[in-house]
């Protein structure tokens, strides 16, 4: 289709598709541009006509499009593709530059879209959903938080209410959900967290794999100068915005917007059209309000004036219907757009009709598109609530500006009014920034004020892993622990360090961030308790180039639910943000850990000395743990088509990141028990090394141990790394914990007192293997039997 000639068919009445409409008639490539129903704006001849059809009308839409010879299907509002007009004319052989009806839900149901957010770790507000009034009443009275009330459904733009206090919340539940003064859309109701920032818009072209952003744009709601007064369509928009900087764009390209293609594609419904991306600036970052599948309006009246001479509307669209949207140009001229809605006396509430409208001669870079207008009797009258579009293209803001609201002298209507205010929080930014400023440490990528956030955040969960001996308060220059509080007479400290290896590469590129904080905690933990200590306190490390706060408050909540499992106190750590040492989404973690032992239980020990015969145990471990990780990357990048997420090879019911990001097993309070009984004569942690080269650090020098492999069934996620990589045995077991993560030598006469306060701890145990002589195994310190069945 790349040659022929393309006749569209546009769907849609308002501002938006004037617009769009104006845009494909500048295509060499396009012949004819048809709208349906079309507006007062789009009747004046050249390549673009009206065909009086309704948008929701599928059947005389296709009638229509095969008469003539339609070769590619435009829809411009949301309810045409929610309803599936798509699918309707997939089935007749015509592409579609829009969403298939599963990817419209994500406009379609504000449920459907938090809930795939929330599956995809894509940063949006806390929410809730609800079918039931008198469950969404409760809920509200239950939160101290304010709160954002958004019908699911689709209610024209308006189904979302902003209360500013519980009594404004109660009566906005009862008009959504009891009243039904946005229809059926409130059947089902979002309860959100009220964040707080800046507003900014995105569209974003998109194949279902690649993902192209506009410039940012910000529009204007509220019907009132000031922003008050009521929830409208829009009332004008500008392009692009100060705080839309290049570094954020990136930043919600790389965590919002590549992430929100990626995961739909994998969920089975490839987005393709116009993604429509509305954002909050928090001070935590950007998070995502929500989407819509389609071209915004106003916005799309603002930033299709400011897309690049070389770059063919037309040709985009059809290279996103074929997949091939790296392949063309998107580029957008230098300068700025600035758009102001005309709207009718009364809009947004009920308002007159037929009101001859007049427009003069224009300044040039101005342009006009129709929304509520059209053509009775050789007059062009208003026919809605938002009537026209008055965009301006200039160098600088200000003479966009100036330009559109020049524009707007030389239209009349009876009844008209326009906001008079339009871009004012741009001017605002400018104005706080119009003196020169020093260099800062902000400026050189170092967020101080976003560090200090992070700590606010995680207090709370530092504070939860209180013990003994400590406060596990942060923010100070240093942390307490108090040993006498904590019990110990005569103790000896115990201390470990370690990191996380690269399995942060799984957890970056799934978006999943607080299982790897476990990992860090238990790597520390578990080298303490093989030594007989109990683990006091914890310190943690987080290296990054960009600091999302978010991102860091997930890795520390894994880091406190570590130490809760342990029994230590988070009582510190180092957040250390480095531009140009980490490029943004790439971080590095580590930890330090503390315990104590009294001096007659430190393990090993002369008068529990390990001795030929004695019984090993081994622990079942929850999966890979943190080591090995080079090597399954490298069998995982060896099979052709297989991603972290696709569906897990051994457990269909998950994703291979999600399986693979399972954290590591921490043993020590299952441990303790026994330990302080004096009945563990040895404990090695399987890591790094596996069976082989962890095992000896606490034999004697001349005690080895034999392994039985048939006494535990390799893990099936071991098996599949074995076949899948064609790993040797020897291999697996000097490189992976093979489903053993623990250790444990015992004399043969404690084995079952052992085992039965292990497994009332919850531990799997399995008898492994004995100690015997070095000599025996011909200086082996560690044989495994029996790996001829894995």
């Amino acid at each position: 289709m790349a040659s022929e000639k393309l006749i569209i068919l546009l769907v849609g009445s308002g501002g938006r598709e004037h617009a769009i409409a104006w845009r494909l008639a500048q295509s060499d490539k396009v012949e004819r541009v048809y709208v349906a129903p079309g507006n007062g704006g789009t009747t004046f001849g050249g390549k673009v006509a009206n065909v009086d059809i309704a948008v929701n009308d599928f059947a005389k839409l296709t009638e229509f499009a095969i008469q003539k010879n339609v070769n590619l299907l435009v829809p411009g509002p949301e309810q045409p593709s929610v309803d599936g007009i798509q699918a309707v004319f997939k089935k007749i052989g015509i592409p579609c530059f829009g969403p298939s009806p599963k990817a419209a839900m994500m406009e379609g149901s504000k449920t459907f879209s938090k809930d795939f957010m929330k599956r995809h770790n894509i940063p949006t507000a806390a929410y809730e959903n609800f079918t039931d009034y008198e469950k969404a009443k409760a809920y509200l009275q239950s939160v101290n938080h304010r709160v954002v009330l958004k019908a699911s459904g689709l209610a024209a733009g308006k189904g979302v209410l902003i209360p500013t206090t519980k009594e404004e919340a109660l009566a906005g539940i009862k008009s959504i959900m009891h009243d039904k003064e946005f229809g059926s859309a409130g059947d089902e109701l979002v309860i959100e967290e009220y964040l707080e920032g800046e507003e900014l818009s995105v569209l974003a072209f998109s194949d279902g794999y690649t993902i192209v952003p506009l410039p940012p744009a910000q529009d204007h709601k509220r019907a009132y100068d000031g922003d008050k007064g009521p929830n409208t369509g829009g009332m004008g928009c500008y392009c692009p915005t100060p705080i839309g900087t290049p570094d954020l764009i990136a930043q919600v390209k790389r965590t919002i917007l590549q992430p929100t293609i990626d995961g739909m594609r994998r969920d089975g419904y490839p987005f393709v059209g116009m993604l429509f991306t509305g954002l909050m600036l928090t001070a935590s970052g950007p998070k995502v309000l929500e989407y819509n599948v389609r071209f915004g309006d106003p916005e799309t009246e603002v930033v299709l004036p400011l897309l690049g001479d070389d770059s063919d509307l037309a040709e985009i669209m059809l290279a996103c219907v074929e997949g091939r949207l790296d392949a063309v140009s998107v580029t957008t001229k230098p300068g700025f757009g600035a758009t102001v809605i005309l709207a009718s006396g009364g809009y947004p509430g009920s308002y007159p009709k037929d009101k001859e409208i007049t427009i003069g001669d224009l300044p040039t870079g101005v342009t006009v598109f129709h929304a509520g207008t059209a053509v009775k009797g050789n007059k062009l009258v208003t026919s809605g609530g938002r009537v026209l579009a008055v965009s301006a293209v200039a160098p600088s803001l200000r003479e966009a500006v100036d330009k559109a609201y020049a524009g707007i002298s030389k239209i009349n209507f009876d009844g008209m009014f326009y906001r008079k205010d339009i871009a004012h929080r741009a001017f605002k930014h400018a104005e706080n920034n119009s003196q020169p400023k020093g260099l800062s440490y902000a400026a050189a990528g170092v967020d101080i004020d976003a560090g200090n956030l992070l700590v606010q955040k995680i207090k709370p969960l530092v504070k939860a892993t209180k013990r003994a001996g400590t406060d596990s308060d942060i923010g100070g220059f240093g942390g307490l622990f108090d040993l006498k509080a904590a019990g110990f007479v005569d103790p000896i400290l115990v201390s470990a360090t370690d990191g996380i290896g690269t399995k942060l590469k799984i957890a970056q590129d799934c978006g999943i961030h607080d299982t790897v904080g476990i990992d860090l905690v238990a790597m520390n933990v578990n080298d303490l308790v093989v030594q007989g200590a109990e683990p006091l306190y914890f310190l943690d490390y987080f290296a990054c180039g960009k600091l999302e706060v978010d991102v860091a408050s997930d890795f520390v909540a894994g880091v406190a639910e570590g130490c809760k499992q342990s029994g230590a106190a988070l009582i510190g750590g180092e957040t250390a943000e480095m531009p140009g040492l980490y490029v943004p989404g790439d971080y590095d973690g580590a930890g330090f850990a503390v315990g104590a032992v009294d001096r007659t239980k430190i393990i090993p020990r002369a008068e529990l000395a390990i001795t030929a015969g004695d019984v090993v145990l081994g622990l079942a471990s929850s999966g890979v743990h943190s080591n090995g990780f080079s090597l399954v990357r490298k069998i995982i990048a060896s099979q052709p088509g297989l991603t972290y997420h696709s569906p897990c090879p051994w457990n269909k019911d998950t994703t291979l990141g999600r399986a693979l990001l399972t954290p590591t097993r921490i043993y020590v309070k299952q441990l303790l028990p026994a330990i302080r009984k004096d009945l563990v004569k040895g404990l090695a942690h399987i890591t790094g090394g596996g069976f082989i080269d962890n095992i000896p650090r606490v034999m004697p020098e001349d005690l080895a141990v034999k392994l039985d492999a048939t006494a535990w069934e390799l893990p099936p996620i071991f098996k599949w790394l074995k076949q899948a990589g064609n790993v040797s045995a020897y291999e697996m077991t000097r490189t992976f914990n093979c489903g053993i993560g623990m250790v444990v030598v015992v004399d043969a006469a404690s084995v079952s007192e052992v085992k039965l306060l292990l497994e009332k701890a919850g531990e799997k145990v399995y008898q492994i293997g004995q100690v015997v002589t070095k000599a025996e195994l011909n200086g082996e310190e560690v044989r495994v039997n029996g790996t001829e069945t894995w």
